[in-house]
């Protein structure tokens, strides 16, 4: 009697693994990030620089499907009003637009083919990061000796970050239905990047003045939230 439990017991396990293969049964999938909860690149000498911003619906991604490992290729794109302060509290406020956009490919790999499948990756691309704005100084001491000085006003102000990331993956799926996964992920992204910092002073002359860095930061990206459909089953 024990034995033919076990066996019984043995034969639904196999066949629910056998069902769950739900990855690995479509050639392909497309994902949407629903919500994700980023650290964005610096701009200039930002202050507290490491909080993070949250988006929705602002990336997604393609997936070629090959038993438990998927190949992605995605993409992102933001735009959005920032305010921050530039270099220390009482020195400067810059306000404008941030546009930032990437593209990136690489892999994942399933740990399992269960319902609920942990899984790790590595994503390697290209990101273009922009501010374009004002940076006004906030401090007390010089604008009282300035007071009436054309040199007084908002500077304009343009920096752009291009170059390459590299990001490290861990995330896990949930498989409601064989043709949808939720998903949640994060990574640990290093951005090498060319930085051009162009700024307008607001002064009689209008001067111009141009720094160019190389640099490389460490962005963490704590999660992404989106679904997945998975389409053109083998079967």
């Amino acid at each position: 009697m024990k034995k033919n439990l076990l066996t019984v017991l043995l034969i639904l396990l196999l066949g629910s693994a056998t069902f769950a293969q739900m990855n690995g049964n479509y050639n392909y999938s497309i994902a949407v990030n629903g919500y994700s909860l980023m650290q964005m690149p610096k701009i200039l000498n930002q202050k507290n620089a490491e909080k993070f911003s949250d988006f929705s619906f602002r990336g997604g991604m393609i997936k070629f499907n090959d038993n438990q490992i998927s190949y992605r290729l995605g993409g992102s794109y933001l735009k959005n009003d920032v305010e921050l302060v530039n270099n220390c509290v009482g020195c400067q406020e810059a306000n404008g637009k941030m546009t930032d956009y990437a593209f990136k490919l690489g892999f994942e790999k399933n740990i399992n083919f269960s319902r609920i499948q942990p899984y790790f990756g590595f994503d390697i691309g290209f990101r273009y990061n922009k501010f374009d704005g004002t940076l006004v100084s906030t401090n007390d001491a010089f604008d009282s000796r300035d007071v009436g000085s054309s040199t007084l006003g908002p500077n304009g102000v343009e920096t752009s970050k291009t170059g390459f990331t590299a990001a490290p993956v861990i995330g896990i799926k949930i498989n409601p239905v064989s043709m949808i996964s939720l998903f949640a992920e994060s990574n640990l992204e290093m951005f090498y990047s060319y930085e051009r910092q162009e700024m307008v002073a607001a002064d009689a002359n209008n001067t111009r003045t141009l720094n160019k860095y190389n640099k490389t930061e460490w962005l963490l990206n704590p999660v992404t939230v989106g679904i997945q459909v998975h389409l053109g089953s083998i079967k």
